[in-house]
């Protein structure tokens, strides 16, 4: 049984649109969050722009299906390191925040 060919690239484009808005959405809030400080958040400000900059330009070729689909690729590991690093540092806004 084999459905529409063109049905699985197009969630594909959709998949990696979702992950660049919450990418998006995640770095905006982290930056709010770390120019109400000192000097240190922004600072980490800065580290949350460079990481998602990195992914949007790896990630923004298959967000429009232009991009490969097959094949080895780094763009995985990469969105992978951008979502724990975005993590980490919203951790460590919210400790630095209490206290």
């Amino acid at each position: 049984m084999t459905g529409d060919p063109g049905l699985q690239p197009e969630r594909t484009r959709l998949a990696w649109r979702r992950t660049l808005l919450a990418l998006t959405v995640v770095t905006v809030l982290t930056v709010r969050l770390a120019l109400t400080g000192d000097a240190a958040g922004a600072v980490l400000a800065g580290v949350a722009i460079a990481g998602w900059a990195a992914t949007l330009a790896l990630c923004w070729r298959r967000a429009v299906g232009s991009g490969p689909v097959h094949g080895t690729s780094r763009t995985m590991p990469v969105v992978a390191l951008a979502a724990v690093g975005q993590a980490t540092l919203g951790v460590l806004l919210a400790v630095r925040g209490l206290w």
